[in-house]
């Protein structure tokens, strides 16, 4: 059996166009790494500090959100996970929320002293 090669048929439809997939590409939030730590910013524009959960469990930081509009009779939420490459000294992780911006600190662990050392190849 030969496979559709028409892009408007239905198994094909939304992978000739990503953006629908995937959206426009933006995402909603912003990861860098500063001097010592990652920095977290996330838009979270319409939760309250207390909508939202944030925990740490080895290595991965989740962040979860859900705000209910009785009046309106809406519900919002909120999911992303993020896995960090380093070790990250969890005892020393910050949050902030203002604006509508979750801002997470996450300082890395201060490494030991590493030395180099040369390794003979045998054969």
């Amino acid at each position: 059996m030969a496979l559709p090669t028409d892009p408007t048929s239905s198994w094909m439809q939304g992978l000739e166009f990503p953006s629908r997939i995937f959206g426009d590409g933006r995402t909603d939030y912003e990861l860098y790494e500063e001097d010592d730590e990652f920095v977290l910013a996330v838009e979270m524009p319409g939760f309250t500090r207390e909508d939202i959960d944030l925990t740490w469990d080895d290595g991965v930081l989740n962040i979860a959100a859900e705000h209910v509009n009785e009046d309106r009779g809406r519900r919002r939420t909120y999911h992303r996970r993020l896995r960090f490459p380093k070790d990250v000294d969890e005892d020393a992780i910050a949050a902030t929320y203002t604006n509508g911006v979750l801002e997470v600190t996450l300082p890395l662990e201060a490494e030991g002293d590493t030395h180099g050392q040369t390794i003979p190849i045998e054969g």
